[in-house]
């Protein structure tokens, strides 16, 4: 019989549980006999390859990880895909960084040399993440690691492309967009963060034509005034009911441009009347479409006065022009007031530079069939979200959309399969290989895109790809719809949504049944987590501490009906004393058993003959029934506190310290006996339930007991207990 040391310590065990469970193959469905039909698929949500771990990863982990571990204990073919995003960006803004320091930008290098860096990068860093994953216990099947700069990976992502582009819900147009200086590209509204600063709310004048009053605007942005193209009020506006359809001079510019009427100016905002600039404001931009007014750009790419503008403000960065506007205007009398005024800036989530909205030629996806697709399949129970109030986030993005921007102007990434005609600049046509000649002038040599693609139109086929589509593969037909997604709510609408009509459109099937949308784990003040705030916590600093299962333990504790965790420590303290509490019952089970070499059934319901036995009998055949319910719920808070409440309490507590006196004053040799059978079984199978949350010690403890036909843990069955 195994023994076990006096004290428990992950540092020693975790590692070595970990290897054999890899190396024995039980984290790959083919290498593991499935004991019933059924298929459980999971990807994890693929972090950034410049990421490290963070308290939300590792709360996504412990979910994902249970299931899979209660999934496969139930004889499911259960895989689980890992796997890291490029993070075009993310990693691009990283060496940018590192080449700054170093004197050079990667303009100075060329493209060719940069991306080669990136690999570098990406070779040197990239697994950084996931070993972290790994290190918090998740069982993925890493023999199918996917990269989304992975050949076939990027041939999906072709493929997809030139699927739309044929369908005709590709174009290439003229908007406004995200765009940032530094960076040099256009980006999503999840890369925009938003840093409350204090600002000036100014009033200026604008003289109406023909008479002698002007109507005064507020703006927060004077330096994009240059390129006005109207002023807005609200038609239900009575002070400027008369004033609707007249012009009024753009003061410097001379500009004559028109008052209009819409209904999404807001009275109470400032003087109720609005500057409009179509070309530097998304509402704006929607406001010139509807009223048909022209686009004027002010602001280029580099964040400067283009040279649309007067002369004066040529080549000024947009706040240093703003200056002088301002200044400007006030010499000429048409500045009412300037007014404190707190604004929230749009900033660059990579590099923190601030955020230009500027009209650019970019590529666009329409999304008016594509989100219908994934609204029908929410209506008819194809795709259920747990907590269901989640849908309405989802379903209100898709009922609106705006057609997608799918095009960046980055160096790292997949090259967007587009080529255009030398002769005829503004025709392209899109294909995976170059071509030998130009099917529109049929004599240049065509010149292919520099733009990559959003790595979100990527990570939309994440589901599809990793099994081998477009390819009809062995793992596409066998795993493929996944069985749940779990991720966080702040990207439902630009990645679950996504992922949901590009599976729909692509194979006909939702890419998933069930959507978990996981709490967002706060401080305990109920701060959002940040490093650059100094709030953030690191996961690998609490394993380093407490040790994988009690901090798995800690954060499946404070999983409630509440979509916010206010993350508190103490749970993961109260984790590392229920693994001493698990391990000294362990200890003291195995002393009871003393060095018989007796093996004892985990499976078959002993005989109970005394009151203690019935009692611990009957509440391990109602804890299992729980925790099953409880994890095929997503309950997974409920789950561990049942657990811990009744192996703490009930088993240690109470049937044990009732073992004791049945085992040394017995009536007989028989209920001594009896006595250390239910020990056994009742702690074996309390192990079972307990591995999808604390796979480590309960693998070390199950190990050392002397069970019949005993197997590793992870691939135990799941207890039917009556």
């Amino acid at each position: 019989m195994e023994t076990l040391p006096i004290h428990y310590n992950p540092k020693e065990s975790d590692k070595k549980a970990y290897e054999n469970w890899d190396k024995k193959g039980f984290f790959n469905p083919d290498r593991t006999n499935a004991r019933s039909k059924k298929v459980f698929s999971m990807v994890l949500p693929p972090p950034n390859v410049t990421g490290t771990l963070h308290m939300g990863h590792a709360l996504n982990v412990t979910m994902q990880d249970a299931l899979a571990r209660y999934h496969r204990m139930k004889g499911d073919a259960t895989v689980w895909i890992p796997g890291t995003d490029h993070a075009s960006i993310g990693l691009q803004s990283t060496l940018e960084k590192k080449l700054r320091k170093e004197g050079i930008s990667r303009f100075d290098l060329g493209r060719e040399k940069f991306v080669q860096k990136a690999w570098e990068w990406r070779e040197q860093y990239g697994s950084i993440i996931l070993n972290q994953i790994r290190a918090m216990g998740a069982s993925c099947d890493w023999s199918r690691l996917k990269f989304t700069m992975d050949p076939d990976y990027v041939d999906a992502v072709e493929t997809a492309f030139i699927h739309y582009y044929e369908k005709g819900w590709i174009y290439r147009g003229e908007r406004v967009v995200n765009w940032c200086p530094r960076c040099g590209t256009s980006i999503s509204d999840l890369e925009v963060d938003f840093a409350t600063e204090p600002s000036k709310l100014w009033y200026l004048k604008y003289p109406v034509v023909g008479s002698q009053d002007y109507i005064t605007v507020a703006t927060t942005r004077p330096e994009t005034m240059l390129g006005d193209t109207a002023v807005a009020v609200n038609p239900k506006d009575g002070r400027y009911k008369d004033l609707v359809g007249k012009n009024v001079i753009l003061p410097i510019v001379g500009r004559s441009i028109p008052i209009v009427g819409d209904d999404i100016i807001d009275i109470g905002f400032g003087t109720g009347a609005v500057k409009v600039t179509p070309a530097h404001d998304l509402n704006d931009w929607q406001i010139g479409q509807r009223h048909k007014l022209p686009l004027i750009s002010v602001i280029d790419e580099r964040g400067k006065m283009n040279q649309t503008v007067p002369d004066a403000y040529r080549g000024l960065k947009a706040v240093e022009a703003r200056e002088k506007i301002v200044n400007d205007l006030a010499q000429l009398g048409m500045v009412e007031k300037i007014e404190d005024y707190t604004h929230d800036i749009p900033k660059c989530s990579r590099c923190g530079a601030g955020i230009q909205l500027i009209p650019s030629k970019q590529w666009f996806l329409k999304m008016g069939e594509l989100a219908n697709l994934a609204l029908k399949a929410v209506k008819a129970g194809k795709i259920k979200f747990h907590p269901k109030r989640w849908e309405e986030t989802y379903s209100a993005w898709l009922t609106e959309p705006r057609d997608w921007c799918v095009s960046r102007q980055l160096w790292w990434g997949q090259r967007m399969p587009v080529w255009f005609c030398e002769n005829f600049p503004e025709q392209h046509f899109a294909a995976k290989t170059e071509p030998q000649e130009c099917p529109i002038c049929k004599k240049c040599h065509p010149r292919r895109s520099e733009d990559v693609f959003d790595t979100w139109f990527s990570s939309a086929l994440w589901p599809i790809a990793v099994f081998g589509w477009p390819q009809n593969s062995k793992d596409f037909k066998r795993f493929y719809p996944t069985s749940v997604l779990t991720t966080g709510r702040d990207i439902i609408s630009i990645w679950v949504a996504r992922m949901a009509f590009s599976g729909l459109e692509f194979t006909g099937k939702a890419p998933f049944s069930d959507v978990l949308i996981n709490a967002m784990v706060l401080t305990k003040d109920g701060r959002r987590m940040s490093k650059s705030l100094g709030t953030g916590i690191d996961p690998m600093m609490l394993i380093e501490k407490y040790g994988a299962d009690a901090t798995r333990f800690g954060l499946a504790w404070q999983v409630t009906e509440s979509q916010d965790i206010h993350f508190n420590e103490d749970t993961m303290v109260s984790g590392g004393k229920f693994c001493n509490k698990v391990w000294n019952a362990a200890r003291f089970v195995l002393y009871q058993l003393g060095e018989s070499k007796k093996e004892y059934s985990a499976t078959a319901k002993p005989e109970a003959l005394t009151k203690a036995d019935r009692q611990i009998l009957k509440g391990l055949a109602k804890i299992s029934v729980s925790t099953e319910k409880r994890l095929n719920k997503y309950e997974f808070g409920h789950a561990i506190r049942e657990l811990y409440d009744f192996f703490w309490h009930e088993y240690c507590d109470t049937y044990i310290e009732a073992a004791k006196m049945q085992i040394n004053t017995p009536k007989s040799k028989q209920g001594a006996d009896r006595t250390k059978v239910i020990l056994i079984y009742v702690l074996a199978n309390l192990l079972k339930l307990l591995h999808p949350f604390m796979p480590f010690i309960t693998e070390e403890i199950y190990g050392s007991l002397p069970v019949k036909a005993k197997k590793e843990l992870i691939v135990e069955s799941w207890p039917k207990v009556k």
